[in-house]
């Protein structure tokens, strides 16, 4: 119930801060550098969750599922960097970056004291509810909002693989049962 409720938050964090309101007039929207830092913020928290999962996770197929996660988002974060290094912009922290920052931690600690299949259960299924936010909100907020051509590609290019991610974790929550 715990896992569903975070996982809920994140999504409602996500949905309804100032980034992400559907139908947010053009000065609501997030520029281009709150939305790189909001990105760029959310691949780091499934990287460290990966982290988390490759010293916790006991099932073999949850170890590859996290080793998936750090290899995609570690190289999408790597390829947002050299973007906005090519164009020169800052990424921008905002409240919704903060945010999820803050509600990740929580959920590393959280996870941190489960142990074996609690733990894989607990760890896939946020990365299920995880996935989920993180894909509505590109699909809905963050890519509509990009005004760079190159980081919208990139944030589509992104969205891709993530949904990806949400079905291989969905398949191996399934497995979990």
């Amino acid at each position: 119930m715990l896992i569903r409720w975070s996982a809920a938050a994140v999504a409602a964090m996500m949905l309804s801060s100032p980034v992400a309101l559907q139908g947010a007039s053009a000065a609501d929207k997030p520029t281009d550098p709150q939305i790189a830092h909001i990105a760029y913020t959310a691949g780091v928290i499934d990287i460290n969750a990966a982290k988390q999962a490759q010293k916790k996770a006991k099932s073999k197929d949850v170890k590859a599922f996290a080793e998936d996660m750090l290899r995609d988002h570690e190289a999408v974060n790597k390829q947002a960097l050299a973007l906005v290094k090519k164009l020169n912009v800052t990424p921008e922290d905002n409240d919704t970056s903060k945010a999820l920052s803050k509600q990740a931690a929580d959920k590393l600690a959280e996870l941190e004291k489960l142990d074996g299949v609690a733990f894989d259960k607990a760890y896939v299924d946020n990365e299920v509810a995880y996935h989920n936010a993180v894909n509505g909100a590109l699909e809905t907020q963050l890519i509509p909002s990009a005004s760079n051509a190159e980081l919208k590609s990139l944030l589509q290019t992104g969205l891709k693989i993530f949904q990806g991610h949400q079905q291989h974790a969905e398949h191996v929550a399934a497995e979990l049962k």
